[in-house]
């Protein structure tokens, strides 16, 4: 069904009366046959939308569910995954514009006691390290049953548990530091590898800084003042109507589970519903400078080597958002990425804000289909920042 489906999707233009089909222009066409690419190489939904200061685009292909007929939806819902993360540094490097904390503190100042046991020492790791993956902190993720056993009769037994904060950390003090930062200047550590827990902790610094819930900052600095009315945050095992289906591939197997319904979100590192329309809005205002000062963008632009970020040679992570060079364009792309089970949420921004794209992509694999989908994505992403007429 997917298939007889492919042919009927078509490139259209978001004003403010709402989605309105139109004929695709060149640029339409481009951003179409990216969807459609993303698709062919195995994804049982895609869409995209891109944003400008001319108006906004959006392509999509494939089904909301399988076996049904029904197309993904324009706006649909879909949980960000890591791009949460994003928003969480945001919040952070706003605290410390306002002076309630500095990058250098250390995690021992905030969080007294939370980081520690199997040589981890929180003593040694500064805010900084936490924002740029620099702490040698491991990941929680990777101790959850669900990780030791990735099958679906293991995803319904634990889908509807979620894992605080506090019991998130402590999953991944189980395990020694793949390193420990100098102690003389932590905040220079230039190593780099992707953990999770670095924003569980981040998170729960700008709790203790500001008394707050991180659901109650991220609201009232982000969503709130950019109008982000598709935009949640939150811990729940459901995504609002309307949505398409998640799918997983689990190792071993060739089916796909349908993971829709599973807990996340409650932590600074993942868990955010949001749409492509919002995600677009959100990297804009960050990178034109609307959410941040001059000296905490700057901050945030500040990058180390982390070719493991997504497998491209020369991408680099600065605190919360990732940069990668593209041939031919000078400025690079910005992105976050983000998945939850069986949900990816891939996204560029051009270094001024100018333009952006989000995709939501429904399905995630273990075979090298997850491979070609992710280079379809990171090309029309490409293409769209850095291509003719950008």
């Amino acid at each position: 069904m997917t298939a007889v489906l492919a042919g009927a999707m078509i490139a259209v233009v978001i004003g403010s009366g709402g989605v309105q089909p139109v004929v695709a222009d060149r640029a339409g066409a481009s951003l179409q046959a990216g969807v459609d690419a993303v698709h062919q190489a195995g994804a049982v939904g895609v869409l995209a939308e891109t944003r400008d200061g001319h108006g906004r685009a959006a392509a999509r292909n494939g089904v909301a569910e399988l076996g049904s007929r029904t197309p993904v939806p324009w706006s649909g819902y879909f949980r960000i995954g890591s791009t949460t993360k994003t928003f969480t540094a945001v919040v952070l490097l706003q605290l410390v514009g306002e002076g309630r904390l500095k990058l250098t503190d250390t995690v021992e100042r905030w969080l007294p006691g939370v980081v520690d046991g199997n040589g981890n020492d929180g003593r040694g790791i500064a805010v900084k390290n936490l924002l740029r993956h620099t702490s040698g902190l491991n990941d929680w993720n990777g101790e959850v049953p669900i990780a030791k056993e990735p099958t679906p009769r293991k995803y319904l037994e634990e889908r509807f548990r979620l894992y605080r904060p506090e019991q998130q950390v402590r999953l991944a003090m189980r395990k020694p530091p793949m390193w420990t930062p100098d102690p003389g200047d932590p905040a220079g550590e230039r190593r780099w590898a992707y953990s999770n827990t670095n924003y569980t902790l981040a998170g729960m610094v700008v709790e203790k800084v500001t008394g707050n819930p991180l659901e109650h900052e991220v609201h009232e600095r982000i969503i709130a003042p950019l109008g982000l009315r598709h935009t949640m945050t939150g811990a729940t095992a459901y995504v609002p109507h309307p949505h398409a289906h998640a799918y997983l591939q689990f190792p071993g197997r060739t089916d796909l589970t349908d993971t829709t319904v599973m807990a996340d979100g409650g932590s600074g590192d993942g868990g955010m519903v949001s749409t492509t329309g919002d995600v677009t809005t959100f990297f804009r205002a960050l990178l034109s400078g609307r959410l941040l000062r001059p000296s905490e963008l700057n901050e945030m632009k500040d990058t180390v080597p982390a070719e493991d970020y997504d497998g491209t040679p020369g991408t680099r992570y600065g605190l919360g958002l990732a940069w990668r060079p593209v041939p031919g364009c000078a400025g690079g792309v910005w992105s976050h990425h983000g998945n939850s089970p069986g949900m990816g949420s891939r996204n560029g921004v051009t270094g001024d804000g100018r333009r952006a794209i989000a995709m939501f992509i429904s399905t995630q694999r273990t075979d090298e289909r997850q491979l070609r989908q992710d280079t379809a994505a990171r090309e029309l992403i490409d293409g769209t920042l850095c291509g003719a007429g950008s």
